[in-house]
């Protein structure tokens, strides 16, 4: 094992990041400001080391060579990190303190869950450079992580659906039908084979909802196994580690069905598994879903720890409307959704950051802020969304979850205007009220029991799937 350019510098000093989904996208906008954050507000001995997981070697190094490419650029323009270092500045120091490295992650693929998070907590990373400005990296060991950013996923949709264009633009206005649209087509029914890959090589092969696996449980399994580098050994000062799940601002409470729990039969697969990690995010602090989230924060899988620890902390976030590849358009309707999208936004809609780089905004923040601001704030019972003025200028904001509120309880209006929660807020939103809370912990506490039945299940298979081909 080789040594690391941060081994021996205090832990406060360094950063562990990863983002599912890095090579494009929002995923690639969360590691570039990442980067260009950290750096502007952290000493400058500090070392930030991110790590985007992609699904192929060859998209891995495409994106370690795009995160260092806007690094070293950052490096070299940037008039705050010119002042800081003062006369003697060179960019060269500063990129040689920016670490990427990639390892390969197909969510809907659980031995490859398996294989990544083993790579991780008990294996080594390589990111070789032939560039000085950046440190070459060859077996290095990771010894925590900090964030992990789930921001991986897949849409499901196959285009417009243009007889519901018009009808969403005259009934609902042009902001709300372009932040809370349904007027895009999706494909119902998506199964596949979590073990053997593809949509199943035999019929009677067990098989999991496509998205749902994509943008919940593959997440849901790699986290768990995760558990021993985002917990901390009892006396570290170090802040526990942070699960930080991106969700959507479309989903409502009808966006999820039990009886639908892994989004099979419904046309709108992908707002109902943004529905459920709301639920499971907002709700892992309520006594209801604590005996279930115990178990999945525990890296011995429920039993008695040797010694006590600081469990991760798990946090909710979303990046606004942003445009990106997830949703299907040639490049002509690409353009002009895109000019809608700006549209939308100078008509004042604060939800529309648009590019991706300023969609990372709210899962950046969350990584990035001191500990004890976050518990302040009572973080952890928010869903924080990345907002904006018509010029761009993007910041956090508490977003409305359907059955929630925004933080979990009835508030009077007069504080919900003096805290400026209600711009924005979906046309036809209902007040939260105590009975509408009781049911949404209670729901947030079955989804949690039944994600943790269904992690115990398909661990069982891949463990027999392995001992098979051993």
């Amino acid at each position: 094992m080789a040594p690391a350019p941060w081994d021996g510098l205090p832990a406060e000093d360094t950063l562990f990041v990863l983002v599912t989904g890095g090579n494009s996208g929002i995923g690639f906008g969360i590691g570039e400001r990442l980067i260009d954050e950290y750096l502007t507000t952290r000493s400058l001995s500090s070392h930030i080391v991110v790590i985007p997981t992609t699904r192929s070697v060859k998209k891995s190094q495409e994106t370690v060579d795009g995160l260092r490419k806007h690094a070293k650029q950052f490096a070299e323009t940037s008039e705050v990190l010119r002042a800081r270092g003062g006369p003697n500045y060179d960019p060269k120091q500063t990129t040689r303190r920016v670490h990427i490295l990639s390892i390969q992650l197909d969510l809907c693929s659980l031995p490859s869950v398996r294989h990544g998070a083993n790579q991780l907590v008990s294996g080594t990373v390589s990111s070789p450079t032939g560039d000085d400005a950046f440190v070459s990296l060859v077996d290095v060991a990771i010894p925590r992580l900090d964030s992990i950013i789930f921001n991986a996923g897949i849409g499901g949709w196959y285009g417009l659906q243009w007889s519901k264009i018009a009808h969403n633009i005259f009934t609902k206005g042009l902001v709300s039908a372009t932040t809370w649209p349904t007027f895009k087509g999706a494909l119902g029914g998506l199964l596949i084979d979590p073990i053997n890959g593809g949509e199943g090589k035999e019929k009677e092969a067990p098989q999991l909802g496509e998205l749902f696996c994509a943008n919940v449980f593959g997440h849901y399994v790699f986290a768990q196994r995760l558990i021993p580098l985002l917990s901390r050994p009892a006396g570290s000062q170090l802040p526990p580690g942070r699960i930080i799940w991106e969700s959507s601002i479309e989903p409502g409470w009808e966006s999820l069905s039990l009886d639908d729990f892994e989004a099979i039969k419904t046309d709108a697969a992908y707002e109902s598994t943004k529905r459920l990690t709301d639920l499971m995010a907002l709700t892992s602090t309520l006594p209801a879903s604590k005996p279930h989230v115990d178990r999945y924060l525990s890296a011995n899988d429920g039993q008695a720890q040797a010694a006590p620890a600081a469990r991760p902390k798990i946090y909710l976030v979303h990046p606004g409307v942003v445009q990106t590849t997830i949703f299907p358009l040639n490049a002509f309707m690409f353009f002009w959704y895109n000019i809608v999208l700006y549209v939308a936004r100078f008509l004042g809609s604060p939800w529309h950051p648009i590019s991706a780089y300023n969609g990372a905004c709210a899962p950046v923040w969350v990584a990035l802020q001191e500990q004890g601001g976050l518990d302040a704030a009572g973080a952890e019972r928010v869903k924080w969304g990345t907002s904006t003025d018509i010029w761009g200028e993007c910041r956090v904001k508490k977003t409305e979850v359907d059955g929630w509120g925004w933080e979990g309880k009835v508030e009077q209006l007069l504080t919900l205007k003096k805290e400026h929660k209600l711009k924005g807020r979906k046309p036809g939103a209902v007040d939260v009220t105590e009975e509408r809370l009781v049911e949404f912990n209670a729901l947030g506490a079955t989804c949690w029991r039944r994600m943790e039945e269904l992690r115990a299940e398909w661990e069982k298979r891949v463990d027999a799937a392995e001992a098979g081909r051993s």
